[in-house]
């Protein structure tokens, strides 16, 4: 951690200690961000900035506030803690507001997650032109004449992080990570322009796939949306590819927060050892994967990070269980939020799924809709293509799928052996029986 904001950070402790907080938590932060963005063969934008920040956590008088500043001088730093210090005693007491137990925090060091690659400085700028060229052309060529508009953009950054707390708890944290993504537009038969895009992402730049791959997916892709129609309505196999089964993911996790329970908006709410899914689901919170995008020593508060089952042969196991929630619901806590989620693979690949499917849709993205996490009901739009006799058919848009979460999860028939590389939620390919979908 740079050493000057490191000091930074101590001296706010210690000022808003000496000035009356009864606790005090303290982040400091600097990332370094680099975005280079071409469009129809000319870079549309080039940007690259550092940004540093400070937050403070004030418990005094039994009040809590929480605040945070650009400015980063010491006398700055004095005067705007005084002045939130008087801000927060004008609030409302809240007897829960305070630093978590310091036997929560464990150690912060000794496990290697491997989230910085030690060549992020090298990148130089005919490097990352280099490659958005690469995505461009390559999805030129890919599309051919349909192809109206292609976008290839690279966006890098590395930052790092301190937190400490006056109860004892100092964790550091930094990361690096890289991105390349292509967006392409074809145009249609019917005047419409079909829209797709392909993004890859990861902590070491040797992860990425090539650049021109990447391009060409996004090609491929955008030209698989011509001619897209709906289909008749009605109770059919839904196939969720790997990198779309995340949103329906989130929708069954947003019920388990402590706030939703103790808000009374979950539909979980006293389900924990129940049936919530099918037996074909099991969900694990991991923090600790090497190179993972949500890979961490400690959460929000200074938990200790450690793996844990959230759903296990379909029966919940876990809330996630904030300390602030956790004392109001006096509930131990358990980690604020998710960090990597791992489903547990089958055995087929996503052709597969779609040959044991027969007839169906494959759905590869989701477009809008809503999920109540009070009742688990949801409406989300959908895209994707008709599968018939097991192969996938012509594209299918403007409809909608509508369930509730444990109809839909207990309807999980088959998952896949192909977890999506490119985000915090290892998803696999997903195959769903008697879903309601609405078209014509």
């Amino acid at each position: 951690m740079d050493k000057r904001l490191a000091e930074l950070a101590e001296l706010t402790v210690d000022h808003a200690l000496k000035q009356g907080a009864r606790e005090v938590a303290v982040g400091v932060s600097r990332a370094r961000f680099v975005d280079l963005k071409r469009r129809e063969g000319k870079t549309e934008k080039l940007q690259a900035s550092t940004s540093r920040g400070l937050s403070v956590a004030l418990y005094v008088d039994g009040r809590f506030s929480s605040n945070a500043t650009s400015l980063l001088e010491p006398d700055a730093l004095r005067d705007f803690v005084d002045q939130t210090l008087a801000m927060t005693r004008k609030l409302a007491p809240d007897p829960y507001r305070y630093l978590p137990d310091p036997g929560l925090y464990g150690p912060t060091t000794g496990v290697e997650l491997d989230l910085v690659d030690p060549g992020y400085d090298a990148l130089d700028m005919d490097e990352r032109q280099r490659r958005v060229v690469a995505a461009e052309d390559a999805a030129r060529r890919e599309g051919g004449e349909p192809v109206i508009s292609v976008t290839a953009e690279m966006v890098t950054q590395s930052s790092e992080s301190l937190q400490i707390h006056s109860n004892g708890f100092r964790g550091e944290h930094a990361a690096t990570s890289f991105m390349v993504g292509t967006t392409v537009t074809v145009q249609d038969a019917d005047d419409r322009r079909p829209e797709d895009r392909h993004w890859t992402v990861a902590r070491h730049l040797t992860d990425l796939p090539p650049a021109a791959g990447v391009g060409r997916e996004a090609a491929r892709r955008a030209l698989s949306r011509m001619g897209s129609r709906k289909v008749q309505s009605g109770e059919m196999t839904m196939v969720v590819e790997n990198r779309a089964g995340s949103r329906l993911l989130g929708a069954l996790l947003e019920p388990l927060s402590a706030a939703s329970l103790q808000q009374q908006r979950s539909c979980f709410e006293g389900k924990l050892g129940e049936q919530v899914a099918s037996e074909l689901l099991t969900v694990v919170d991991d923090p600790l994967l090497p190179r993972g995008l949500g890979s961490r020593l400690y959460d929000g508060e200074g938990l200790a990070a450690r793996r844990m089952p959230v759903v296990e042969r379909g029966r919940l196991r876990t809330y996630f269980i904030d300390v602030y929630y956790g004392r109001k619901l006096e509930m131990a806590p358990t980690t604020g939020g998710a960090s990597n989620l791992v489903i547990e693979l089958g055995d087929d690949d996503a052709d597969g799924l779609v040959a044991r499917a027969g007839q169906g849709i494959l759905v590869t993205g989701f477009l809008g809709g809503n999920s109540n996490p009070a009742t688990g009901d949801f409406s989300f739009g959908v895209r994707g293509f008709v599968i018939n006799d097991g192969r996938v058919g012509h594209a299918v848009g403007e409809m909608n799928i509508t369930a509730s979460l444990t109809s839909l999860w207990k309807g999980l028939v088959a998952v896949g052996n192909d977890p999506y590389p490119y985000g915090s939620v290892r998803m696999p390919t997903l195959v769903f029986e008697g879903v309601q979908f609405s078209g014509v």
